[in-house]
C-alpha cells in the first residue's frame, strides 16, 4: 500500500478549465474507439457476441461516467464565489481519475434528484444568464458553474453509470440438458490500488434445481462471493477454485479478466516507458497524443473430476488449464494472458519505427483518422 505523501504525488489535480476540458473530450474519444475494438474482437472470434454485449455495456458506462464528471468539473480553475476544489486524476500509473472521485460521484446519485428539486430549471438558468450579458454586460460566471452542477446531476438521475462496484448480473446462455444450464455471469470494478476499471466474465454451467438467478439462496451468495473476489491481487486460477469449491452445483468453465487502461497521455501523464518516448517523438495534434492498454486474462477448465461429498454422494470438480509456455501458468494463474494497447496512426508509426524492447507480442489496434481500427 503506498504511503499517503506517495499518493499525493502520484495524483494530480486539474485546476484549469481548458485542460480539464481537454481531458474529459481525450476520454470521450477514447472510449467510442473501444467498442470499436471490442467489435473487432468479436468478428475475429476472441469473444463472443454475448461477450461482447457485456464489454459495450460497460464501456459505455464508463462514457457516462465521464461525460457526468466532466459536467461537474466544467467550471474548475474559474471563480465561483466558493471553493470547489480540482478534478484529482492518476497521473504516475493510470491516466484514469482516481477512486476516491467515483466513489463521491456514487454519493452524490444517492441525493442526486433531492439537489435538482431544489435548484433552478435549466432554461430558468440559461435565461439569467442571457439577462446578464446582455443587461450587465458581465460574465455569468456563476449562473454557469449552477448550470454545470445541474447537468452533472442531471446525468447522475439518467444512470448506467461505472460504479465503483458494478454487482454480478447474470445472462442465460441455453440449456444444456433439462437440468444443466449454461449462464454467462458479468461484473466489474473499479480498482482502487491502481485506479483503473476491471471487467469479469465467468461462464459457468448451473446443475441446481432452480435456476440460478431465480434462487432465492444461492444467487445473493454468489453476489456477495464474487464481489469479494473482485481483486486485482487474485490470480484467476484462485477466484475459480474458491468459487467452485463454495458451490457444489455451479460449476465454472471459463473465467475472464479485462483491464481497462493505463491511458498514456505526453499531455497529462507521467508514466516511465517506451511509451512516453514514442508518444513525445510522435508529436501528434491534440486528441491524438494517447495510448491505451488493454489486458485479458482468461482461464479456462480443462477438464472435470468427481470428488466425493457425504457418505455416498460425489460433486464435480473443474481442473483449470494453466498457459503451459516455461511454467508460466503457476505464476499468472491464467490459461493464457493477451496484451493489446490501442492508440491512433500517428504514435502507431512512431512505434512500429523504434520497435521498443517487450512489443513484440502485444497486439496493436490502430485508430485511423477517420476512426476506423485496424488490428496490426
Amino acid at each position: 500500500m503506498p504511503e499517503t505523501g506517495q499518493l499525493d504525488r502520484d495524483h494530480v489535480g486539474l485546476t484549469d478549465t481548458f485542460a480539464s476540458r481537454r481531458y474529459f473530450r481525450k476520454f470521450e474519444t477514447i472510449t467510442g474507439h473501444l467498442t470499436r475494438v471490442a467489435a473487432v474482437m468479436q468478428a475475429e472470434g476472441e469473444v463472443s457476441k454475448a461477450e461482447v454485449q457485456v464489454i459495450t455495456r460497460y464501456l459505455m458506462a464508463l462514457t457516462f461516467t465521464f461525460r457526468a464528471l466532466s459536467m461537474k468539473y466544467l467550471m474548475v480553475g474559474r471563480d465561483t464565489g466558493r471553493f470547489f476544489g480540482a478534478f484529482a486524476m492518476d497521473k504516475r500509473d493510470s491516466g484514469f481519475p482516481v477512486a476516491s472521485e467515483l466513489m463521491t460521484m456514487a454519493n452524490d446519485a444517492q441525493q442526486a434528484a433531492t439537489h435538482l428539486a431544489n435548484m433552478p430549471s435549466e432554461d430558468t438558468l440559461k435565461d439569467d444568464m442571457v439577462r446578464m450579458i446582455a443587461g450587465d454586460r458581465q460574465i455569468p460566471t456563476k449562473l454557469q458553474f449552477a448550470l454545470s452542477q445541474r447537468l452533472y446531476y442531471q446525468e447522475l438521475v439518467r444512470g448506467q453509470m461505472f460504479w465503483a462496484q458494478n454487482d454480478p448480473e447474470c445472462i442465460w446462455l441455453g440449456n444444456i440438458t433439462d437440468d444443466r444450464r449454461r449462464f454467462l455471469l458479468h461484473w466489474a470494478v473499479y480498482d482502487s490500488q491502481v485506479n483503473l476499471p476491471v471487467i469479469y466474465m465467468m461462464e459457468l454451467e448451473d446443475t441446481g434445481r432452480t435456476a440460478l438467478p431465480k434462487d432465492q439462496n444461492r444467487w445473493p451468495e454468489v453476489q456477495a462471493h464474487m464481489m469479494a473476489q473482485a481483486l486485482d491481487g487474485l490470480k484467476l486460477v484462485t477466484i475459480a477454485k474458491g468459487f467452485d469449491g463454495d458451490f457444489d452445483d455451479l460449476h465454472p468453465k471459463s473465467l475472464r479478466r479485462i483491464h481497462v487502461g493505463p491511458m498514456y497521455s505526453h499531455a497529462y501523464t507521467e508514466q516511465s516507458g517506451p511509451l512516453r518516448e514514442v508518444l513525445a517523438e510522435a508529436r501528434a495534434p491534440e486528441g491524438q497524443d494517447w495510448a491505451l492498454a488493454w489486458t485479458t486474462e482468461e482461464l479456462e477448465s480443462e477438464r472435470v473430476t468427481a470428488e466425493r461429498a457425504g457418505w455416498f454422494g460425489t460433486v464435480e470438480r473443474e481442473v483449470f488449464a494453466l498457459d503451459p509456455f516455461g511454467g508460466r501458468g503457476v505464476d499468472t494463474g491464467a490459461t493464457r494472458t493477451q496484451r493489446s494497447i490501442i492508440l491512433p496512426q500517428q504514435p502507431f508509426q512512431v512505434l512500429a519505427e523504434k520497435k521498443p524492447p517487450g512489443f513484440d507480442d502485444v497486439r496493436k489496434f490502430v485508430v485511423s483518422p477517420t476512426g476506423r481500427v485496424l488490428r496490426y
